[in-house]
């Protein structure tokens, strides 16, 4: 009898040893990410303009608010492709200026532009511009900066300090509003990555770039969106000479190198640049979006 009992136990062991290996296995699973095995989704996309602002961004200070509309917006990227172009006035002419992070103007206002409505900023880069007041906000009264970063750093109960820091900043220039994204639509930005892509977020270790980010909000805010230095998603395949990935870092890292081995990476949380622009050229007749410096082509492989 002790034996029999002995086995049993043995057996009931190995029984729940298996299962938890099974369980652990699953938690762990990891979807690959190749943007060249995915094949973008054509369908109709989610009505990104019939989002709900007021919900969707929490003011920082006060009771302010987005619901700004423009009619058209000029979305003026970080990419070295914009030096020597001239373009600044006429940039600075657009009915709505769109800039991300810590992109400056003050220097490069000959080929950037210097005026700003909207600036987009992740929350990596909220001590970059915060630190340059002069630059990001007495320069520029009346625009409006829109943070965005997971709600447990960015929220006003997180015990992460991002968020009273910019609460501090905006006080301290009531010209300026300053927003944050809501935990739901700093959701709904996941949930449209994998409506459009077929691949969940976090399982293919994705991380939403600025560029995800300021295009969507664009969207919303703009009825009409020009988009200047943004390359095509074939440009990395078909380039002739490097490229900073910034106008205002000159000896930064090269564009097409930080795309690619981002686009490949596995382990960390990478941004999918390369497949973000696939599915900006598949937006770009449903939007009413263009592209120049460099132009783009209505087929992406062309």
């Amino acid at each position: 009898m002790p034996k029999t009992t002995g086995r049993t136990a043995a057996l009931i062991l190995i029984f729940a040893l298996v299962t938890f290996l099974i369980i652990l296995s699953s938690n762990n699973y990891e979807e690959p990410f190749n943007y060249k095995d995915l094949k973008i989704k054509h369908h109709n996309p989610p009505n990104i303009r019939k989002w709900e602002l007021q919900d969707s961004y929490i003011p920082v200070s006060g009771n302010k608010t987005l619901h700004s509309k423009c009619g058209s917006c000029v979305l003026v990227t970080s990419s070295s492709h914009l030096l020597n172009t001239g373009l600044g006035p006429t940039i600075d002419q657009s009915e709505c200026i769109i800039r991300m992070n810590d992109a400056p103007t003050t220097g490069y206002e000959k080929d950037v532009g210097n005026k700003t409505t909207f600036r987009v900023v992740a929350h990596s880069s909220v001590y970059r511009v915060l630190r340059r007041p002069q630059e990001f906000l007495s320069r520029a009264p009346g625009q409006t900066l829109i943070f965005w970063g997971p709600p447990i750093k960015m929220q006003q109960n997180s015990k992460a300090n991002l968020y009273h820091i910019i609460q501090r900043a905006s006080s301290a220039f009531p010209n300026v509003s300053a927003l944050v994204l809501s935990p739901r639509n700093m959701a709904r930005f996941d949930e449209l990555f994998q409506a459009e892509t077929g691949r969940d977020r976090k399982k293919s270790h994705s991380w939403l770039s600025t560029g995800w980010f300021t295009m969507v909000i664009a969207v919303e805010l703009c009825n009409k969106v020009h988009v200047y230095g943004m390359v095509p998603p074939n440009y990395c395949s078909k380039r002739q000479h490097k490229m900073p990935y910034h106008y205002y870092e000159p000896r930064g890292p090269d564009e097409c190198t930080t795309y690619i081995q981002n686009e490949r990476g596995r382990r960390g949380n990478h941004h999918r640049f390369i497949t973000e622009k696939l599915v900006f050229a598949r937006w770009a007749s449903v939007y009413n979006i263009s592209f120049s410096h460099p132009e783009w082509f209505e087929d992406p492989d062309n």
